[in-house]
């Protein structure tokens, strides 16, 4: 009886001890496959900002973005992610997927950032002006000073079908969008049509044309096209056409990524309503010694190109040090020529900036 016994429970403490050793492997499974396929990212951006605007010399701390997102791979064609800013809003929740091998074809339905212009798909990250996007970009692209379309941030709900062709020479965007920007419901039955077109002719150069053509439903007024009121239905038309050019990299940095010099220009122009607005840029990044970077850019906008006076240049010098990948300190000087009719007269603007990224 006794020998019985011992026997059983030697059995038994076998079983126990294989099926606590398959739970565990199960369960280091699931682990790792859960790491493998979900990646998660963030940064945050702030710094100071001085201005003497009007003879009124403010200065303060500010935090721009707090930024953190998540992206799934279910399968090898499919794909989600979600993006929340903690100081504003959710911005982004879309899927992804990839109907040819080659990544000729892709769709993406959900709320994202649009393809419209060079500077709105990219990142603020990757962006060498503190203040982001140049005034042109920041109206037309609906990322927020165009009171009539509301702050967007760039991005909007609808369907996006994307891809290269010719082993990467020719990149394409169609997208049929809502229109009325981010958490926002459609305020009428138009949706707006976004295309793009980039060509790569030979490495680090790249030619963009994208145009933008719909129907918006003011959410608000402007001085400078008073003829359309909250409510009113019009024409929200937009083209652009602009090129890139990143040499190689000329050394290794601090970091593994070695960073090229890099020179962008675009010009951009809208029509709202019965009025037109244009506007342009150029940027250009020079490493210097190390991790240094010298930056400059010049940058104009005219809200309204029938009236006199609604037009704005930017002309900014600064430098910028990457302590690590991904995270720089930026210090930036802008002048600011304000037309007659903007609200301000010619002022200073400086900027300090801290960008921390993984």
């Amino acid at each position: 009886m006794l020998r019985t016994l011992a026997v059983a429970m030697a059995v038994f403490s076998s079983v126990a001890a294989m099926g606590q050793q398959k739970e565990k492997s199960q369960k280091t499974d699931w682990t790792r496959n859960f790491t493998e396929r979900i990646t998660l990212n963030g940064y945050a951006q702030g710094g100071w900002s001085y201005q003497d605007i009007n003879g009124n010399k403010t200065n303060a701390y500010n935090l721009k973005r707090t930024l953190l997102w998540a992206k799934a791979r279910i399968t090898d064609r499919w794909s989600f992610m979600f993006m929340h800013d903690f100081s504003s809003v959710v911005q982004e929740y879309y899927t992804d997927y990839r109907i040819s091998n080659d990544n000729a074809l892709t769709v993406r339905i959900g709320q994202f950032k649009h393809s419209y212009t060079m500077e709105n798909p990219m990142s603020p990250t990757q962006l060498e002006l503190i203040d982001v996007y140049s005034q042109a970009v920041l109206y037309l692209a609906g990322e927020g000073p165009d009171p009539l379309n509301g702050v967007n941030y760039g991005r909007d709900m609808g369907v996006n079908v994307y891809g290269d062709l010719f082993k990467g020479l020719l990149h394409y965007d169609l997208a049929l969008m809502s229109g009325q920007g981010i958490n926002r419901k459609d305020l009428n039955n138009q949706k707006d049509f976004i295309a793009k077109l980039e060509v790569k002719p030979f490495d680090g150069l790249r030619i963009v044309g994208s145009g933008y053509i719909g129907t918006g439903c003011a959410v608000g007024t402007a001085k400078w096209n008073p003829d359309i009121k909250v409510g009113d239905n019009y024409k929200r038309n937009r083209y652009s056409v602009g090129a890139e050019y990143k040499t190689r990299p000329y050394s290794e940095g601090q970091y593994k990524e070695a960073r090229p010099a890099s020179l962008r220009a675009e010009w951009l122009g809208g029509q709202d309503g019965d009025v037109g607005s244009r506007g342009g840029y150029m940027t250009a990044c020079i490493p210097v010694v190390g991790a240094l970077d010298v930056i400059a850019s010049g940058e104009t906008f005219d809200r309204n190109t029938k009236v006199d006076g609604w037009d704005q240049t930017n002309l900014t010098i600064g430098l910028q040090y990457w302590y690590f990948k991904k995270c720089r300190l930026q210090l930036q000087y802008t002048r600011c020529l304000c037309g007659e009719n903007i609200s301000s007269k010619d002022y200073n603007w400086l900027q300090a900036q801290v960008q921390v990224a993984f």
